[in-house]
């Protein structure tokens, strides 16, 4: 009997928000996401307007992300070893005031190149440890069995978002300037730092972990290498994030050089792209086993390279709107699938370590593309650079079909093991399986 047949009340899209402290996370995230996102837009249009340089896009892009390279094993060290809650407070906070500098140096005229590669450097330090600890938050919040729904609504808020604050960004840059994006989002924190602070957790024990900061990262990526599946969901992920996501990094110059849209067209073509991301994101709420997402995994990811294919030779801005909507569906779907099935499989004794290595492929391989990308652009074009990208993607999505098969038996065998642990039936565990 599968999930679906059997517990039909916990196929409810939004049943994650039966938790309290979901719900307080979710609201406080998805204003605080807003901000971000409007920063991000606001501040690659900042770099452009000031420099016009296709390789200094990708640069800033680089020096954002590259820090959860280096760092995020720390981080996955810190959400397994102290209390999740206390350092997202306290990365939160530290968000907060880079932004505020940020802001105050943009609203009086006196930001240089090198100070907002800077903040956005010291940002992503802050950010590699505040993903993985808040990826591995999340089984703190809500039951086990609704953790995959809580993954698909995380997804969903980051997303919502995604829509929200480009289009806020790109009517404010073209109104009153990129300053006051960047002191909307240092504002936006605060809801999340008063969501965390009134939830109710029991303390936190947190698991012994013995030897050094070191020993224990080594063991969370020994894991990750000998564990096949997750391997697998990985190394896709980092293919994907290395040769795929960089188009975002250039989209100020597809906006301005080949769609002649300006700022405002740099927001409605995220916006476009985080409309597909929010459907995705939708359709794995949808979902209430971990059945299949294998399959999904695969087909996403060709289906992402094939959009990005599209979109890196349109010189259209409808039809490149069109095309970034299922880009943003299959983007949402690999990553999230993949989230769901890794936070399946791992155990919960390894889950931040394992998590940091999902946050080093996801985002610290994204930086070393989006440089790459950028200095290709400078003398390929975006498009073709855009278009090398997309097929690297759509390669690896054929890799990672042809090897599915011999995945699925350990994948299976994994979550089996983890729910089991949990305390749910072994019967109902065995219809879950990774397909």
């Amino acid at each position: 009997m599968s999930q679906e047949t059997s517990k039909p009340a916990n196929a409810h899209p939004l049943r994650a928000l039966r938790h309290r402290n979901f719900r307080l996370f979710f609201a406080g995230q998805l204003i605080s996401l807003t901000g971000t996102w409007m920063q991000q837009v606001a501040q690659s249009w900042l770099i452009y307007r000031l420099t016009h340089s296709a390789l200094l896009l990708g640069a800033i892009g680089f020096a954002g992300q590259i820090p959860s390279l280096f760092f995020g094993p720390f981080g996955g060290h810190v959400a397994d070893r102290y209390d999740r809650r206390r350092v997202l407070v306290l990365t939160q906070s530290a968000s907060m005031i880079l932004a505020f500098v940020l802001a105050a140096l943009t609203l009086t005229n006196v930001i240089r190149e090198w100070e907002i590669f800077m903040l956005a450097a010291l940002l992503g330090i802050v950010n590699a440890f505040d993903v993985p600890v808040r990826q591995a938050f999340l089984v703190q919040m809500v039951e086990r069995e609704d953790l995959m729904n809580a993954i698909a609504l995380n997804s969903s808020m980051f997303n919502g978002a995604r829509i929200v604050g480009p289009a806020i960004a790109g009517l404010l840059v073209a109104a009153i300037g990129e300053g006051w994006c960047f002191f909307a989002n240092a504002v936006s924190y605060i809801a999340v730092i008063i969501g965390l602070l009134m939830m109710s957790l029991p303390r936190l024990v947190p698991q012994s972990i013995s030897g050094s900061p070191w020993e224990n990262i080594v063991e969370g990526f020994h894991y990750v290498a000998t564990t096949t599946p997750i391997r697998a969901l990985l190394l896709l992920l980092g293919l994907v994030s290395f040769a795929g996501m960089p188009y975002t990094v250039l989209m100020p110059v597809f906006a301005d050089q080949i769609l002649h849209q300006g700022a405002r067209g740099l927001g409605i073509l995220m916006g476009a792209s985080g409309i597909g991301a929010l459907v995705g994101s939708v359709m794995l709420a949808m979902r209430s086993s971990v059945r299949g997402l294998g399959r999904w995994v695969a087909i996403a990811s060709f289906a992402f390279g094939a959009s990005a294919l599209a979109f890196a030779f349109s010189k259209n801005f409808v039809l490149s709107i069109i095309v970034l909507v299922p880009l943003g569906i299959s983007m949402m779907v690999q990553m999230a699938s993949s989230n769901t099935l890794i936070q399946s499989m791992v155990r919960d004794e390894l889950r931040g370590r394992v998590m940091s290595v999902y946050t080093m492929m996801f985002v610290g391989l994204g930086p070393i593309g989006a440089l790459v990308a950028g200095s290709m652009a400078e003398h390929a074009g975006a498009p073709r650079t855009v278009a090398a990208g997309a097929v690297l993607t759509i390669l690896g999505s054929i890799v990672f079909a042809i090897r599915l098969p011999q995945l699925r038996g350990e994948a299976r065998a994994l979550i089996i093991a983890q729910q089991s642990g949990a305390g749910e039936p072994v019967e109902q565990a065995t219809a879950t399986g990774a397909e």
